[in-house]
């Protein structure tokens, strides 16, 4: 396999985080030796995440093997996934917020027509039913455990807690039509075709869909780790690639 030099476009402060948090498991379970320092497998993991380098390219560039590299990665997303704020987290962060915003996406996974499961019928692919929280800005506050591509938005609002966590904090929400009927302080817009709806609503649903609008951000910030983009992992690995990727954006922006 060639070899060449290239760029992840995360920050330096990033990079120094994740070394830290790895050198100090490194301390605690008594790790004396590596054929990679805490931050030459901070490195790695981040190529792995970003980029979405596989195991194989990661263990020719870094002169390791597939295996080291697997466990290299592995160890760094878990310790990273601990990090990752819980819901009731976020709920104690949106309840200083004007409002939040909540959405759900649908991650791609590599699976075959048989996995029904994951078949998303709205999306019309195979992937995992991810719930995001953000703030009145668009930046990212929470982002659930993955739920498979069948599961509905609204049921997978329930399932996570979110409604009634928001409920309980008093947190209004704005959310889009796939949540309709959620209750609590979730706001949705009014329902039916365009023509039928009266003047008013029809100004209400506009107003709703700019604020909404903002959720976007939240998503675009998510899948900018393009290992999310088209995951072919394992799917039980897949709330840990999840919450490692927003522990770690969390870190960078200072939140």
């Amino acid at each position: 396999m060639l070899v060449y030099s290239s760029g992840i476009d995360v920050s330096s402060s990033t990079l120094r985080f994740l070394a830290r948090q790895l050198r100090a498991h490194h301390r605690a379970i008594g790790s004396r030796w590596r054929r990679l320092g805490a931050g030459r497998q901070a490195l790695l993991a981040l190529a792995h995440l970003r980029v979405g380098h596989t195991y194989a390219q990661l263990a020719a560039g870094f002169g390791v093997g597939t295996t080291t590299a697997y466990r290299y990665v592995t160890e760094a997303v878990d310790l990273l996934a601990d990090l990752a704020p819980t819901l009731a987290d976020a709920v104690r962060t949106a309840s200083t917020k004007a409002f939040v915003l909540l959405d759900g996406t649908l991650l791609p996974i590599d699976r075959i027509a048989a996995d029904r499961p994951f078949y998303s019928g709205k999306h019309k692919k195979h992937g995992m039913n991810v719930q995001v929280l953000a703030d009145p800005f668009g930046r990212l506050l929470w982002a659930s455990a993955a739920l498979p591509g069948a599961v509905h938005d609204i049921r997978a609002a329930r399932e996570h807690g979110i409604v009634d966590a928001l409920a309980q904090a008093d947190v209004t929400c704005w959310a889009d039509k796939g949540y309709r009927g959620a209750g609590g302080t979730v706001r949705t817009p009014y329902w039916g075709r365009w023509n039928s709806l009266s003047t008013g609503q029809q100004a209400v649903n506009r107003s709703h869909a700019k604020i909404r609008a903002l959720v976007e951000h939240a998503m675009a910030t998510l899948k900018s780790w393009r290992l999310l983009r088209k995951l072919r992992c394992s799917t039980t690995r897949i709330t840990a690639l999840i919450q490692a990727v927003l522990a770690l954006h969390l870190a960078s922006s200072g939140r």
